[in-house]
């Protein structure tokens, strides 16, 4: 005997097909934009590099400073720090859009991962992360001669660190980031983050007990 539910079914068919039809052409069009505008990147940095189109880099500039001082703010966590990112950055690209070869990435890559070399140079510059502690809001005269003293033990015991370690310390607590950010910004694992941080806690506690600074 025929289903009554044979044609329910058919029409259930159809719209599952129709629907994803429909998603199947939307990814295709997405798939397409994307494809068109790492092709448009590509050639305005080959542009940047030969000189033609002379907006070349100015249409770069459009495409990604955004992207780059958010970049700049989360891993950096200071305006100023991002906006030098964004300068330096396009700086960088435009003496080196000869380097970019489109057959090893994206122009997003590329310019990403000069960022991200940018930012780690500007964390390390010591001008920009000075690791202090932070001020009180009222501090009496003989507090602020011990918290002077302080710092300047602090500094001495992070001086003692290698350079790994202090990078660590300094990005965690002076930079506030978690350390999700200072494997992006660092350009290493997150589990290398987690030991570094692990063994860098425990040499400064070590060289603050030697300075007489327990805690």
């Amino acid at each position: 005997m025929p289903s009554h539910d044979a044609p329910a079914d058919a029409a259930s068919a159809a719209d599952a097909g129709s629907s994803s039809g429909a998603g199947s052409v939307a990814n295709a069009a997405s798939a397409a934009a994307a494809s068109a505008t790492t092709l448009a990147d590509a050639r305005l940095l080959l542009g940047v590099a030969s000189g033609h189109p002379p907006d070349a880099l100015d249409q770069l500039y459009h495409s990604y400073a955004g992207r780059i001082y958010g970049l700049g703010l989360r891993l950096l966590g200071d305006r100023q720090l991002a906006e030098e990112l964004v300068q330096e950055t396009f700086v960088r690209l435009w003496r080196s859009a000869g380097a970019f070869d489109p057959q090893r990435g994206t122009v997003a890559a590329f310019v990403l991962t000069m960022a991200r070399r940018i930012s780690v140079d500007l964390w390390r510059r010591p001008s920009s992360r000075p690791f202090d502690p932070e001020p009180a809001d009222t501090v009496a005269p003989g507090d602020h001669v011990e918290s002077v003293v302080t710092a300047v033990v602090v500094n001495a015991a992070m001086a003692t660190l290698s350079r790994e370690h202090r990078e660590v310390l300094e990005l965690s607590y002076r930079g506030d980031l978690k350390q999700a950010d200072i494997a992006a910004i660092l350009g290493i694992p997150l589990g290398t983050v987690k030991t570094r941080s692990y063994y860098a806690l425990r040499a400064l506690k070590l060289a603050l007990q030697e300075r007489g600074v327990s805690g």
